[in-house]
């Protein structure tokens, strides 16, 4: 039956004059949707780790002296990108086939394609098997390392749908997903693991958390009435000093990662203006205020890209 919640075949929390509704038959719509590719910021948000690492390992191999890596970089940077897009799709897919039912208690989620009756759970999950398959031939340009520890990643991204049903800490679940990148795209290029992408692996969760306890409270009002647990729900009106916590732990960690790898002075100067937009992030919130936590949580896109743009130009610096 089709839910109330469905607005011209569109949903309630994304924009309605994204590319997918111009571009896209009305049909691939729901599919579109569960792969939330009218709402870019968590492919975004899942590549820019992948990108870092990337990025902070041809640093490291032109500090080391390995030579410049330059085209595999680009190549690398292709593939992670094409990765993150169809991961975030499958993941998307996977987490509204779990949250189903809770879906349809929440107003911002009933529109979906599956609490709104567009797409049936069958056709959810060949639509996840699909976006796996792409993920899957993506993984497998990478050496076996890398190969290998893509794949452990799964089983962490298979638990995190159920992480709001047990802990207060479902966002900490979704950092190990959404930041394993972190260490592939070192893993991508060394074909190994070092304590520098360990290190930003973990300034990425920190990232995460943080970022997600921002989205979460525009939520905060239903999840209590359903009983579905947050950081956001925890930290309460303690969010904003949470925030210099977790940000502030986030950019010392980076800044840890970077000494490690032999970053020159243009990766720092990407941080610095990070821990600005952070800053910003937080002196700005507002809790209670869902449409202006859904636009701080998007400006993390931003935040990501900087770091790149710092981690990339410094490569670029250094190479020979």
């Amino acid at each position: 039956m089709q839910n109330t919640g469905d607005i011209n075949g569109r949903v309630a929390d994304a924009p309605s004059g994204n590319w997918v509704y111009r571009v896209l038959p009305a049909t691939l719509w729901p599919y579109a949707q569960l792969a939330r590719w009218d709402r870019p910021i968590g492919w975004q948000l899942l590549m820019w780790p992948c990108f870092w690492s990337v990025a902070l390992a041809a640093n490291a191999s032109v500090a080391l002296g390995h030579g410049s890596p330059g085209f595999v970089v680009i190549y690398h940077l292709f593939l992670y990108f094409i990765g993150a897009v169809a991961m975030r799709g499958a993941g998307c897919t996977y987490n509204d086939l779990v949250d189903h039912e809770i879906d349809m208690s929440v107003a911002r989620t009933r529109s979906r394609p599956l609490p709104s009756g567009r797409v049936t759970r069958l056709q959810a999950k060949v639509f996840i098997a699909l976006q796996a398959l792409v993920g899957l031939l993506v993984l497998l340009q990478f050496n076996w390392f890398a190969v290998v520890l893509g794949v452990l990643s799964l089983g962490i991204v298979a638990l995190y749908p159920f992480a709001k049903r047990f802990t207060d800490w479902p966002q900490f679940f979704l950092g190990l997903a959404f930041s394993w990148g972190a260490l592939m795209g070192w893993a991508g290029l060394f074909g190994s693991l070092s304590l520098a992408p360990i290190v930003l692996y973990l300034a990425a969760i920190l990232w995460t958390i943080g970022y997600d306890t921002i989205y979460a409270h525009q939520d905060k009002e239903d999840d209590e009435l359903i009983g579905v647990r947050s950081t956001a729900r925890l930290f309460g009106d303690q969010t904003r000093l949470w925030l210099v916590g977790l940000y502030g732990a986030t950019l010392l960690l980076m800044l840890l990662s970077f000494a490690l790898a032999g970053t020159s002075w243009l990766a720092y100067l990407g941080l610095i203006v990070a821990g600005g937009m952070f800053a910003y992030q937080i002196a700005v919130l507002d809790i209670d205020d869902g449409a202006q936590c859904l636009a701080l949580f998007k400006s993390n896109n931003r935040v990501g890209l900087i770091i790149f743009v710092g981690l990339f130009l410094s490569f670029l610096f250094l190479a020979p």
